[in-house]
């Protein structure tokens, strides 16, 4: 692919923008980035590593947006950090090794379990959800959430921020904006994991993930900011819309 038209460049700002900006709120914008890429004849292994780079860019946006509204502290997560980097690494390193099929078909009931729980679950409110303050002692489920999720990251990786907000909300009894804050972090650093592999695996168109890269910076700052001022109330529906539609869409591509 040598030349691509102005036109289709724009369409693929555009959805970067969406992307960036759901992403941020709810996770899930590699539904949008990654079949874009590949409606223009992109090889897979080099669609979803030119997403791994646009991906970064957001994550980055929305992780330091919702670290400056200390909405995350990083001395709480330090053991979710390092747990994610080697599970990211792994899950990149074996990605050529294992079949996915199974992946495939079992990933859609996962999804779906989640934006149920999103629906169902009563997120504690008000002071209980400031983690920052003594720093509850919860190292094996750091360590569990960060390597199985920075695993998934870099084998498949769609919906792994929503993956990330739901299992915190689960475990730690967040609620789901400082939730989404702990997804962000987490899920820059899964993508950064295995954006480092595709380069060196040389799986990178860089022009287009650098475009797309900023656009997705532009979408995810305002995401972030967006869900930062209106809260849970504003990033619950949108949650709930991108997981379910994920869902349908992997559903529909596994089993028919």
């Amino acid at each position: 692919m040598e030349f691509i038209e102005p036109s289709m460049l724009v369409i693929l700002a555009l959805v970067a923008f969406a992307a960036g900006f759901i992403d941020a709120v709810a996770g899930g914008g590699g539904m949008l980035t990654v079949p874009a890429l590949l409606s223009l004849g992109l090889p897979p292994h080099i669609a979803l590593g030119t997403n791994k780079l646009a991906a970064t860019f957001a994550s980055s946006t929305a992780a330091f947006t919702y670290y400056r509204k200390r909405l995350f502290n990083p001395e709480c997560w330090f053991r979710a950090f390092v747990a994610t980097l080697f599970g990211a690494t792994l899950g990149t390193l074996v990605v050529d090794m294992i079949s996915t099929e199974w992946l495939e078909k079992v990933l859609p009931l996962i999804i779906l379990a989640a934006a149920l729980y999103t629906v169902f679950h009563r997120a504690p409110q008000g002071e209980h959800n400031k983690v920052d303050i003594g720093c509850p002692t919860f190292n094996r489920k750091q360590y569990l959430q960060g390597l199985s999720l920075g695993f998934y990251d870099g084998v498949a990786g769609p919906g792994t921020g929503a993956f990330w907000t739901v299992s915190s909300m689960a475990l730690y009894r967040l609620n789901i904006l400082f939730a989404s804050g702990l997804a962000k972090a987490m899920n820059f650093t899964s993508n950064f994991t295995s954006l480092v592999t595709f380069a060196v695996l040389g799986h990178i168109n860089w022009v287009l993930g650098l475009t797309m890269g900023v656009c997705l910076m532009a979408g995810a700052y305002i995401g972030a900011h967006s869900a930062i001022r209106f809260g849970a109330k504003f990033i619950r529906p949108i949650f709930v819309s991108v997981v379910s539609v994920l869902a349908i869409k992997l559903a529909y591509e596994a089993w028919f």
